[in-house]
């Protein structure tokens, strides 16, 4: 067992380091056929285009065959694994009434057959088969190898198929042509189409997420590396020094390893190689280490395999330098297409606004913050695409579909001018929305639904009081503290607070107290939990830090002075003692201001509702606030226990779920015990399918992003309550989210609105 799992994870390494899919899928044959001792190994992937499984990669049939034999699922019986998607092991395959002679592969010779499925995310992308002469019937430990060594490899051939699709694979075998313009499927975060360059962002101090990058000056680059070897020799210099009376000579010899791999031309002499050939420093380093992990970590010493973790650290040490000394970051082309591991709004902060055209994401999902920030600048988005080869995606051209989530690399002309063709409909859509801007959200039979905006970023108030919005329904007040260094002190909110309550004075503007935890992060205050969505984050953060709240809260009162539109919202409030500790805070915080002679009034106090315990508490939460504010994304997330950052499960991740469309009815009804309002700040509020169900339920107002508000609008002013209500009332007794999808946009394309169904939806 323990043989088997050291040639498992070797293969995996090997394969997942791959420069390109031909590369890995000739490791794969190989290092497969010598493993199992079989005469024959070979690799079909699925052709998506056209529904065939093509060969690519064979050790053991004639290598001329490679691109040339093409099966649709139906033929064959590599094609009987991929139609089931499930292993065929057969003692002679030619007695087989699926067996299909390729003359050209040779493998009349071979009689034993052994096919497992490559399947990632549900989906099938190949075969992997193995044959020997001899009639012979595999066993069960060989049958679950190939099954192991399968799964294992599935996410490093999605990975290796995305890099070798943007590099070409035509030089490499005939059947390459058939890969070069898959498009990588990731998750529709945010809607629209982005085309432009891309921009890689990665974390500081990290080798593995360092980007490749031409260099513009190869000579500063060398210059560069050779400063940063001297001082990490420096370094290592004074850590034996001070280790010297501590540690026994033969552990001191460490250090000595460490000064040899400094001066060796296998480390930096092939580092600065790489920079002569083009490559920019941190890339070439992290190129190096990554060629000498793989030769150490495969070694079969167990002394030797772990100085792997001396090649790393001498690695990331070098790469602390370089950064400490990295040139300035060029311009950012005219149309910005940000890429990275994980984006966070700091970064989405960094590109001037005008540049960004979109985002894409290898982690995330579409109710992440990321992508709630994204539609909120009406910037279209992709996230969960953890196929994504992002250190070999910078100054790419791509182009990013927010309707579908797939993501084109260097795509064709053709390409291109059908995506631009999408743009100019939507461009054409909005504009026919405009004349809406002034009219009131009015159903058909006059009942009247104020629209707000969700917004955290001061420059997008202008935009947000263009727009037509009544209002804030939800200010963000989190990113402010995203995007510095320490936390903003009284003075700092209270100007940017002020700005916005200004901006739309006398209209309503909710300012959001604090809400970090789970995906939102900040760098100076860290929270390292294994369950983040279910630990410390919102109301429970402040509560436990009241200094920090009522600051916040000191903020708000001092921003409203000679104003009577604050409105407070507290997030992740679970019952109604975390209510009622944060309304002592509250009266605290207002006697205070008015004490230091401030004219400032009492704000209304709303609780957002996203909490499933919140849900069944409605009533008596609705007794003690103003008013109530369901927030569909983590209601949603939390009721059908799926984690909206993870791309796996996002498919199962749906606001029109029966579960929740019960629980809002519900949390409706607890409001109405005690006549308070109930608004929708979540991005069920932007949806125009789910807007039909929310004018049922009576919703007393909607808050969306500016980009929605024009569409959600049109929905509105198209239909009418009663009709709403039945719609409601029908889709309620479905079991699927998808069958009320469907109704719903049935129902969108009667009332004339077809233009607002988008592929995806």
């Amino acid at each position: 067992m323990t043989t088997m799992l050291g040639t498992l994870r070797r293969i995996v390494q090997e394969v997942n380091a791959a420069p390109d899919l031909h590369r890995a899928l000739q490791l794969i044959t190989g290092r497969v056929k010598q493993a199992m001792d079989v005469d024959v190994c070979s690799v079909y992937l699925v052709d998506t285009g056209r529904d065939e499984l093509v060969l690519m990669a064979t050790e053991g049939l004639n290598p001329e065959s490679v691109g040339q034999v093409q099966m649709a699922f139906d033929r064959g019986l590599a094609g009987l694994v991929a139609e089931r998607a499930e292993p065929a092991n057969i003692s002679d395959a030619t007695l087989h009434p699926r067996y299909e002679y390729f003359p050209t592969t040779g493998e009349e010779r071979y009689r034993a057959f052994l096919g497992v499925p490559i399947i990632h995310h549900r989906q099938v992308l190949g075969v992997l088969v193995v044959q020997r002469g001899e009639v012979y019937r595999f066993g069960e430990d060989e049958v679950t190898f190939l099954i192991t060594v399968a799964s294992q490899l599935a996410g490093g051939i999605a990975h290796a198929e995305a890099s070798g699709g943007i590099d070409g694979l035509g030089g490499h075998d005939a059947g390459a042509e058939a890969f070069e313009h898959r498009p990588l499927q990731g998750l529709a975060a945010a809607p629209g189409v982005a085309m432009g360059q891309a921009v890689v962002i990665y974390p500081e101090a990290d080798l593995e997420a360092v980007p490749d990058r031409q260099a513009r000056d190869p000579e500063a680059e060398e210059a560069r590396f050779n400063e940063a070897l001297v001082a990490v020799r420096e370094e290592v210099e004074n850590l034996a020094a001070r280790m010297r009376e501590q540690l026994p000579a033969e552990d001191l010899a460490l250090f000595d390893a460490y000064r040899m791999m400094l001066e060796s031309d296998s480390l930096a002499g092939k580092v600065i190689d790489r920079i002569r050939t083009g490559q920019w420093a941190p890339g070439a380093l992290r190129q190096t280490v990554a060629e000498h992990l793989r030769v150490f970590e495969a070694m079969e010493d167990p002394y030797l395999s772990e100085r792997a973790d001396d090649i790393r650290d001498l690695g990331r040490r070098i790469l602390v330098h370089l950064q400490q000394h990295t040139p300035a970051a060029p311009e950012y082309p005219d149309r910005v297409v940000l890429v990275g591991e994980d984006i966070a709004a700091s970064h989405i902060a960094e590109v001037p606004p005008d540049r960004l055209a979109g985002l894409v994401s290898m982690r995330g999902s579409r109710n992440s913050h990321a992508a709630i920030l994204a539609r909120a600048m009406g910037i279209p988005a992709v996230m969960g695409l953890d196929n994504l080869p992002v250190g070999r995606m910078d100054g790419r051209d791509l182009i990013a579909d927010g309707y579908t989530g797939r993501v084109y690399i260097a795509p064709s002309d053709e390409v291109r001018k059908e995506f631009q063709r999408l743009v100019d409909e939507e461009a054409e859509l909005a504009a026919g929305l405009d004349h809406l801007r002034d009219l009131p959200a009015e159903t058909g039979d006059g009942y009247r639904i104020p629209l707000l905006v969700n917004t955290g970023l001061v420059s997008d108030v202008s935009a947000s009081r263009q727009s037509g919005a009544e209002g804030i329904g939800l200010y963000r007040t989190e990113f402010p503290f995203m995007v510095r260094e320490r936390f903003p002190g009284e003075e700092e909110q209270a100007e940017i607070y002020r700005a916005v309550l200004e901006a739309f004075n006398p209209r309503p503007v909710t300012l959001r107290t604090l809400d970090v935890g789970g995906d939102k992060a900040l760098p100076y205050f860290p929270i390292e939990e294994d369950n983040p969505f279910l630990g410390w984050r919102g109301i429970r953060i402040t509560l436990d830090h009241p200094e920090i709240f009522i600051t916040q809260l000191r903020a708000m009162l001092r921003a409203s002075e000679g104003m009577s539109n604050l409105q407070l919202l507290l997030p992740m409030v679970s019952g109604v003692a975390e209510l009622d500790d944060a309304l002592v805070l509250l009266r605290r915080a207002h006697r205070e201001v008015v004490d230091e002679g401030l004219d400032v009034a009492m704000p209304k106090v709303g609780v957002m509702v996203e909490v499933p315990s919140a849900v069944y508490q409605a009533r008596e939460l609705a007794q003690r606030a103003d008013f109530l504010s369901v927030g569909t994304n983590d209601l949603t997330q939390y009721l059908l226990a799926v984690d909206r950052n993870n791309a796996r499960v996002a498919d199962l991740y749906d606001s029109l779920h029966p579960s929740v469309l019960r629980a809002m009815v519900q949390i409706v009804e607890g409001a109405r015990a005690y006549g308070r309002p109930v608004s929708v700040c979540g991005e069920m509020a932007g949806d125009p399918a789910a807007v039909i169900l929310l004018v049922g339920m009576g919703m007393d107002s909607l808050s969306t992003s500016v980009s929605s508000l024009p569409r959600v609008k049109w929905v509105i002013r198209s239909i009418t309550r009663e009709r709403a209500s039945a719609l409601l009332a029908e889709v309620l007794n479905y079991e699927q989210p998808a069958a009320i999808r469907q109704r719903l946009n049935t129902e969108i394309e009667s009332l004339g609105l077809g233009g607002l169904i988008r592929p995806g939806k």
